[in-house]
């Protein structure tokens, strides 16, 4: 909060008035005695304007604790003024005012605060130093400062304080320098500050070193509920949802109750995971938990969750069960759930319903709905909410929305207009998403040309990675060019880059199996082969032609057509039909784009069957129901 301008209460009259002499006079004990612990800014002012009209109001006890109420209620701006309106404020006084800015986020504030102290002349003591390390939190700048801190509390002789060392540790947490922070971390031992194992967890996590996180947190002899989730971030923020699941158990079975944030982790796991009956396990338990109440924010996580693992249904009877308690992150979920399963005018209308409830869009908002005219090609729809943000909301686009523009318009086939929306961002550098939209609308659309002359520039520009060097050897298999297929491997091969195999995965009975294609590794892969092979003949049966030229080998048609055939979502499909029961609903999570022929046989295998079948790959939730079709 700005401190210009703030003006100090005036002695208007009260009832503490000791006017008439009927009521004795405030004296500097009583004011300070009841300024104690006081956080209402209204009371703060009242007991202000007693002390001023009473005469106590210079009393440095008086002054200090009007200034602390001040603080706690909210007004900085009065807390800087009787600040700066002592004549001799002391290292507490100013330590006081960093703390209540540094605690509210205000980190440069409370960093110009310790500057004037400095200046002063007054020395740090291990409370201002405690107070100030938690704002050295702004890149390089902040953490020079915080160096420099350290440095004042070694000269000091206050580097030893639990606090002190506690602060210093999760300054370098935070900033990342996991060596000075595991330094520092060691000094505590034997027995650290709760605050400390967190903050070196979190800065384990945060780096991805989560062997080191997981020995630290397992060597733990009592661990919180915050340790619990530290651990759990780590795994959900790095890709390892399993082990997040796993510890959100583990936590339950060892007696320390989990909170918000606990279920929140435990549900994006999930939500990675794309396992539906460890998500309703989780959503009981929230039903049924004394502690977690389903608010917007676990109603948020929960949205997620369901239509991520292919229930929108669920994911609809959550946002409708939230009745008045939801806020714009939770109706940007159900925008983006939507937008997922494909339903991309329902997308647009829960935009346009946000609206009318006097709610404003956010960033997040225009992903959602940009996302969903990129799946259903509504290019025109597309171009106003883009054109939109900055025109009429004021949010700035950022790289995201960039990239669900160059999205949809090289889906619908403008590929040179998404060609120039890139060349024309000045403010954002196009990450290697948009290069890779980029280059797949030129492969769809077999504009082979532009496809090379984007190669040419990642490569020459060294922006290459596994997905361009992959889709630019499609584009040359796509037109037979084998040559220059050699050539785009062998420079993969040369630069180290390998493919990421694709993998299938199906949940039966909340065990999750994985399948990679052409996999032979299940204890029934006799029998998930036999019913392959018993799919691929109906399918045949019913008109489908295997889509050979998808397979970009220099491969007779025989070979391709049984490469295709035992593509890893196909393997999935057919445990899942020998392991469920007739018309249960078949859910397969794959970790990348499936392609037209296995998307095109799954369809037909959902009508043949009758069974509703739910595939989630890299990019979107399809649903694959024809026995509503044709019924």
């Amino acid at each position: 909060m700005s401190t210009a301008g703030a003006v100090l209460p005036s002695p208007a009259p009260t009832r503490h008035s000791p006017a008439g002499g009927q009521h004795a006079a405030l004296t500097a004990d009583c004011a300070a005695a009841l300024l104690a612990g006081c956080a209402s800014a209204r009371r703060a002012s009242e007991l202000h304007a007693a002390a001023v009209r009473a005469g106590v109001d210079r009393d440095k006890a008086v002054d200090f604790r009007l200034h602390r109420a001040y603080a706690a209620s909210g007004r900085l701006d009065l807390a800087v003024a009787l600040l700066r309106r002592a004549p001799d404020p002391t290292a507490v006084f100013y330590t006081s005012a960093i703390h209540a800015h540094s605690s509210r986020g205000l980190h440069l504030a409370a960093l110009a605060l310790l500057s004037d102290m400095l200046s002063q002349g007054l020395l740090p003591t291990t409370h201002t130093l405690s107070a100030s390390l938690p704002a050295c939190n702004g890149g390089r700048s902040g953490v020079a400062v915080g160096r420099a801190l350290h440095g004042y509390a070694i000269k000091l002789a206050l580097s030893g304080d639990s606090y002190v060392a506690t602060a210093l540790l999760g300054m370098y947490a935070r900033a990342g320098d996991a060596a000075a922070a595991r330094a520092l971390f060691d000094d505590m031992q034997p027995d650290p500050h709760v605050v400390s194992v967190t903050a070196m967890l979190t800065c384990y996590a945060k780096m991805g070193a989560l062997n080191d996180a997981r020995s630290l947190f397992d060597g733990l002899p009592n661990k919180d509920f915050i340790c619990w989730n530290a651990m759990m971030d780590g795994y959900t923020q790095h890709g390892r949802p399993s082990d997040a699941l796993r510890l959100f158990r583990r936590m339950l079975r060892s007696g320390v109750e989990p909170d918000e944030v606990s279920v929140v982790l435990a549900l994006s796991a999930v939500a990675q995971l794309g396992t539906t009956e460890s998500g309703r396990w989780l959503h009981s338990f929230v039903k049924n938990s004394p502690r977690v109440r389903l608010n917007a924010r676990v109603g948020t996580a929960l949205i997620d969750m369901y239509y991520k693992c292919g229930s929108l249904e669920d994911a609809i009877a959550v946002f409708d069960g939230l009745n008045d308690d939801k806020d714009i992150v939770v109706w940007n979920a159900m925008i983006n759930g939507y937008a997922m399963h494909g339903h991309s005018r329902k997308a647009v209308e829960m935009f346009n319903q946000l609206l009318a409830q006097g709610l404003w869009p956010t960033d997040i908002s225009f992903i959602g709905v940009l996302n969903a005219c990129s799946h259903s090609g509504l290019v025109d729809e597309g171009r106003k909410f883009f054109e939109s943000m900055e025109q009429e909301y004021g949010i700035e686009p950022k790289i995201e929305h960039y990239g669900c523009m160059v999205d949809l318009l090289g889906r619908a086939g403008l590929i040179e207009e998404a060609f120039q929306l890139v060349q024309s961002m000045k403010r954002i550098k196009p990450d290697a998403v948009m290069w890779l939209s980029l280059l797949a609308a030129c492969r769809l659309h077999k504009n082979m040309a532009l496809g090379q002359r984007i190669a040419d520039y990642l490569v020459a520009n060294g922006l290459a990675n596994s997905g361009m060097y992959i889709l630019l050897s499609n584009i040359y298999a796509a037109v037979g060019n084998w040559q220059e297929v050699g050539r785009v491997r062998s420079m993969m091969k040369a630069s180290g880059i390998q493919k990421e195999p694709g993998c299938s995965a199906i949940e039966i009975g909340r065990q999750v199996t994985e399948f990679v294609a052409g996999d032979t590794s299940h204890e029934r892969t006799d029998e998930i082969y036999a019913k392959l092979e018993e799919v691929n003949g109906l399918v045949k049966e019913h008109g489908h032609v295997p889509q050979t030229e998808l397979v970009l080998h220099d491969l007779d048609e025989a070979t391709k057509e049984k490469a295709l055939a035992v593509h890893s979502e196909k393997l999935a499909v057919a445990f899942g039909l020998i392991s469920t029961p007739p018309g249960a609903t078949i859910k397969i999570v794959k970790n990348l784009r499936a392609c037209a022929d296995c998307h095109a046989v799954l369809k037909l295998v959902s009508r043949i069957t009758g069974r509703k079948i739910v595939f989630r790959d890299s990019r979107r939730w399809d649903l694959h129901l024809w026995r509503l079709l044709v019924t």
